[in-house]
């Protein structure tokens, strides 16, 4: 009965095997489909991170790529043929006495006959197709904009790899990337705070401009009192 796949301590083991230089046998489970009971010899093992299908097996004339899940580790003794029982000697004829006929034709001696032993030809296991390995793709890249202490910056990252430190941007240059996203809700939230800040500026500069009337009139008073 075939196993239920190889566990992580079994593929530890066979890769000390290999690197003794043996070639321990499996059995392939159920998940193997039509080559379930069949045995093979582990002649590889591949790296698992570029494909699920490491363990290298050689069955008959064939080496293809399995899944930890499609094979296990052969009991001891499997695939040994029992011997098989040597076919017993014909009995051979006594030979007749000679007949005192002269007319009697010659009787030829019995045809002996070899024993055929019948090889029954083992079904060769159906070949596998090798699945595909999908090369990895690029990394995901990440661009965040964001505002903080009245200032609006921009970050690109991809994967773990920073390739933007956040620096100042301009408010419409803010505006005109959330327009590119199109969404109502962040839009409105950016045009808020542009309106917030717009309005504390005008404020600023209201107060700036009385100031620096007060000052102006100062300087015209000094200007007079020469």
């Amino acid at each position: 009965m075939a196993g239920q796949g190889l566990s992580t301590d079994e593929v530890q083991g066979i890769r000390e095997a290999l690197a003794a230089g043996r070639k321990p046998r499996v059995v392939f489970t159920a998940a193997a489909g039509q080559m379930a009971g069949q045995l093979g010899q582990v002649v590889e093992l591949t790296d698992p991170e570029v494909s699920e299908e490491f363990v290298v097996v050689r069955f008959g004339r064939d080496e293809l790529p399995f899944s930890p899940a499609d094979v296990a580790i052969a009991p001891k003794g499997a695939g040994r043929r029992p011997a098989e029982p040597k076919p017993e000697p014909p009995v051979e004829a006594a030979p007749a006495e000679p007949e005192f006929v002269l007319d009697a034709p010659p009787v030829p001696a019995p045809r002996r006959e070899e024993p055929r032993v019948e090889q029954q030809a083992e079904p060769k296991p159906a070949r596998r197709a090798v699945k595909a390995v999908k090369p990895k793709g690029p990394a995901g890249l990440t661009v965040t904009l964001a505002y903080a202490e009245g200032e609006w910056t921009v970050a690109a990252q991809q994967g773990a790899k920073a390739l933007a430190k956040p620096y100042v941007v301009k408010p419409a240059e803010a505006l005109r990337m959330v327009a590119l996203v199109d969404v109502p809700g962040v839009q409105e939230a950016v045009e808020q705070i542009l309106a917030a800040e717009r309005a504390e500026a005008e404020q600023q500069a209201e107060k700036l401009r009385a100031e620096l009337a007060e000052i102006e009139a100062r300087l015209a008073e000094l200007r007079e009192a020469r």
